[in-house]
């Protein structure tokens, strides 16, 4: 399991807070309202994601545990087979 940023967008008011507090996953749009980076928050910005949702004056922003991603199985060929 890892830990991810979501966003509700309908309840996002475009403070800013979160951006100024995580800028290495928040940036803010053209508008103010934050978009934020895909994927698992790294380890050593957990704390500062913390403190990016509890600042967050209408709710907005939730740190949620999610399945780690799995990579694919890489394809073999068969021996002998050139895949031509």
């Amino acid at each position: 399991m890892v830990d991810v940023l979501r966003l509700d967008p309908i309840r996002c008011d475009g403070y800013g807070m979160c951006a100024e507090l995580l800028p290495e996953l928040i940036t803010p749009d053209d508008w103010g309202y934050p978009v934020i980076a895909p994927g698992p928050i790294p380890d050593r910005l957990l704390d500062h994601a913390r403190r990016a949702v509890d600042v967050c004056p209408v709710l907005a922003l939730r740190l949620r545990r999610a399945p780690a991603a799995r990579r694919p199985a890489p394809v073999s060929t068969p021996a002998g087979a050139s895949g031509r």
